[in-house]
């Protein structure tokens, strides 16, 4: 089983709001899921999700791969250079600036 962090649509008509989720690969985009990460509303000001850190982290390091716009959020809220970091420090390798 494929698992990849998504997002999935929640919300009203016009007033969008979107669940991160922990998917397997193959389901619908608002279907079942494994696991709730966090919220991300996109009409709020600052732009930057609410994430439960410790399983998003969890999640990538078990080979979770996530979709390109659940990356650009996870750039925007500075989880994915940690996770980086915690992938090159496993192998040894500094991490890159």
């Amino acid at each position: 089983m494929a698992v990849h962090l998504r997002l999935a649509r929640a919300g009203r008509h016009k007033r969008p709001m979107y669940r991160l989720v922990a998917a397997d690969s193959r389901r619908a985009r608002d279907g079942r899921f494994i696991e709730i990460l966090g919220i991300f509303d996109p009409l709020k000001e600052t732009g930057i999700p609410e994430l439960k850190q410790e399983r998003v982290l969890s999640w990538l390091h078990q080979g979770a791969q996530p979709t390109v716009t659940v990356r650009t959020l996870l750039r925007r809220s500075g989880l994915w250079k940690q996770f980086e970091a915690e992938k090159a420090a496993q192998k040894g390798v500094p991490p890159k600036r």
